[in-house]
C-alpha cells in the first residue's frame, strides 16, 4: 500500500507542481523530470515529504536508486530527543541503511561516501543559527567536495525569514557545532539560499566549493507567514515556539529551563518555583533578549550561566554574556550589533533567490 501510493504520488507530482500557490524543491524535483542518476544517498528526516509521502518513498516509486539514508540530530523519523546520540542502523520501513551524522560521524566519512553518485539533502531548517540542521548541512558539502560528488538540496520555507537579527558569530572564538559561520542568530535566508552562500564565501574546510544544485521553491515570497506541517524537532510542535526559539534558545547556556519534558516546550521559561509563561504572549516577530534578561533578573542568586560556555556558544560571542552581567540594557547591547549585521547583509545579499 506504501509503495503504490507513493507511487500515485509521483504520477501526481506534476499536477500538484502547477496546481499548489506553494511548491517545495522537493515536489518540483520531481516535477522538473531530473531525478537524480546512479546511487543516491539522501540526507533526510520526517520533514522530508513531497506530494504527501515521504521523498525516499517517493524517489523509490520513481525508480531511484536509494543507496543510503544520512540522518541528522533527532533522527531519520524525528524521534530523538535534543542532545541524545543518533544510533546508526537499519530503517524498518524501507530495509535502507541509516547513517548517523549526529554524535560521533558528524561528517560522511570517504567510507560512508564510497559507492554514492550523488546526495540529496531535504532537512525543513527554522532560520536560526544554532539549529544544527546548518552544521549537518555543512559537513554534507564538505564530503560531497572531497569526494568529487553532485549535492542537491531541495528547498523548504523559513518560517523566520522576515527578518534578520541578533549578534553575529565570531568564528574565532565561539564555532561549534551550534553555529559554524559568521552568521547573526537569525539570518533570513532559506536553506537553499544558506548552501549557496557556504559555498560562494569558501566557508568549507580549505575554501573548498562542492558541485551543488538548489532546486528552489515556486510561489514563495520570504516575508509570507508560514506555519510548518510538520514539527522539525520533538521540541519545537507549535508556530508560536518556532517564533520564540531563536530567543527563548540562549536560555539552554542557563540554570533555565525552556518546557522539555512539558506540554509547551519554547514557549515558557522555568526556574525552581518560577514560570514565565509565554504561551498568550505574541510571537516577537525579531530576536529580543527581554527573556533572558527578564529570567536573569528573577534568578537573583547564585549561577545563572552554566560554566561550560554553552551560552557563548549559542550567542556566538562572549561579550554578549559580559553585557547582560554587567547590567547593560537591550538597546546598549543591540548597538554593537549593527556593523556585523550590516556586513553580513551585504553577503547575504549576493545569494537572495525569493523576492
Amino acid at each position: 500500500m506504501r509503495k503504490a501510493f507513493a507511487a500515485l504520488a509521483c504520477l501526481m507530482l506534476p499536477l500538484l507542481a502547477e496546481s499548489q500557490r506553494l511548491v517545495t524543491g522537493a515536489e518540483r524535483l520531481m516535477a522538473l523530470d531530473s531525478l537524480p542518476a546512479g546511487r543516491v544517498a539522501v540526507v533526510a528526516n520526517q520533514t522530508s515529504v513531497a506530494g504527501g509521502a515521504h521523498l525516499v518513498d517517493t524517489l523509490l516509486a520513481c525508480g531511484v536508486r536509494v543507496a543510503k539514508i544520512f540522518c541528522p540530530e533527532h533522527g531519520f523519523r524525528g524521534t530523538v530527543e535534543a542532545g541524545v546520540k543518533v544510533q546508526s542502523g537499519v530503517d524498518h520501513r524501507t530495509g535502507l541503511p541509516l547513517v548517523s551524522l549526529y554524535g560521533n560521524n558528524k561528517k560522511p566519512t570517504p567510507g560512508q561516501m564510497q559507492g554514492v553518485d550523488a546526495v540529496v539533502f531535504d532537512l525543513q531548517d527554522v532560520g536560526c543559527r544554532f539549529y544544527t540542521y546548518l552544521s549537518t548541512l555543512h559537513y554534507v558539502m564538505e564530503a560531497c567536495a572531497e569526494a568529487g560528488v553532485p549535492l542537491t538540496v531541495l528547498d523548504r520555507p523559513n518560517p523566520n525569514c522576515g527578518y534578520v537579527d541578533g549578534p553575529v558569530l565570531d568564528t574565532s572564538r565561539c564555532r561549534s557545532f551550534v553555529g559554524m559561520h559568521p552568521v547573526p542568530v537569525v539570518y533570513g535566508m532559506t536553506i537553499g539560499e544558506y548552501a549557496m552562500m557556504v559555498n560562494g564565501e569558501g566557508w568549507l574546510e580549505g575554501g573548498a566549493r562542492c558541485d551543488l544544485r538548489v532546486v528552489a521553491m515556486e510561489g514563495y515570497r520570504r516575508d509570507s507567514a508560514y506555519a510548518l506541517p510538520i514539527a522539525p524537532s520533538p521540541n519545537l510542535r507549535t508556530a508560536h515556539a518556532v517564533a520564540l526559539y531563536p530567543s527563548l534558545c540562549l536560555l539552554e547556556g542557563t540554570r533555565c529551563g525552556v518546557g522539555r519534558g512539558t506540554a509547551w516546550p519554547f514557549e515558557i521559561a522555568t526556574l525552581p518555583g518560577d514560570t514565565l509563561d509565554l504561551r498568550a504572549e505574541a510571537a516577537p516577530g525579531r530576536f529580543t533578549l527581554r527573556y533572558v534578561m527578564e529570567m536573569h533578573r528573577r534568578a537573583k542568586h547564585g549561577q545563572f550561566f552554566l560554566r561550560n560556555n554553552f551560552f557563548d556558544l549559542l550567542a556566538g560571542t562572549p561579550d554578549l554574556r559580559a553585557q547582560l552581567e554587567e547590567g547593560l540594557d537591550e538597546e546598549s547591547i543591540r548597538a554593537g550589533w549593527q556593523r556585523g549585521l550590516e556586513q553580513f547583509m551585504a553577503i547575504r545579499s549576493k545569494y537572495l533567490i525569493y523576492k
